[in-house]
């Protein structure tokens, strides 16, 4: 959901110049500045190394939901395959700055009762260890979906169904997706020679996406 507005924002955005989408399926979009690679097994993205090659941003999106797969299969694809990517993106593009979909509550002490907050903590220091310049870890709350979707459980349906009071009453508890992903593009298209490992809480995404900086051209 958050990276097909990602995709989008990236791909209608003048200041980007190109864009490759690395999914395992296909997009069904045509755009002069996307390139579309397909690619099925994320446990191990050495494939991927030329792909990755020259990369000035990252922005990854990829993930699934709690309950909707087993544990195993959770920490794989919430841990496991981030970090493998990363792996390989340092690899073959170290000075790209990498903007990483993680969750509210992300732990990287790895002491959280919450499964999936345990594996995104793993994941987020991972990245943060892994040497680039600029990483930008997102911790989302409540993603409203913006687009009817079918959700995937009975609190989505419900969130979805409260979410006008509840963006009144807890603004800083929910984010809309595209606000999201627009947040996610744009920051790893700010110029800095800073080093940084910034973690944004849904209240910072919301300012992110309040005040947005000038960007400048990059290729995605």
């Amino acid at each position: 959901m958050v990276g097909g507005y990602a995709l989008r924002y990236a791909l209608d955005n003048p200041a980007v110049e190109s864009v490759t989408s690395i999914g395992r399926k296909k997009l069904g979009i045509l755009h002069s500045k996307l390139k579309e690679v397909l690619h099925q097994n994320f446990a191990d993205c050495s494939v991927l190394a030329d792909v990755l090659s020259g990369r000035d941003a990252v922005v990854y999106c990829l993930g699934t939901y709690t309950g909707s797969v087993s544990d195993a299969e959770l920490r794989a694809i919430t841990a496991d395959y981030t970090i493998e990517f990363g792996r390989v993106l340092r690899g073959s593009s170290p000075n790209a700055a990498f903007s990483f979909l993680s969750g509210s509550g992300a732990d990287q002490t790895g002491k959280s009762r919450l499964a999936f907050a345990r594996y995104k903590g793993e994941a987020e220091k991972a990245l943060l260890a892994a040497g680039f310049p600029q990483v930008y870890l997102f911790r989302p709350a409540y993603i409203y979906p913006v687009e009817p979707r079918k959700e995937p459980n009975f609190s989505y349906r419900l969130l979805r169904a409260v979410y006008p009071v509840f963006r009144v009453l807890f603004p800083n508890q929910v984010i809309r997706a595209d606000d999201l992903a627009r947040a996610m593009v744009d920051i790893v298209m700010r110029p800095t020679q800073e080093r940084q490992g910034l973690v944004l809480e849904n209240r910072d995404i919301r300012a992110t996406v309040e005040s947005q900086p000038p960007l400048q051209n990059h290729t995605a």
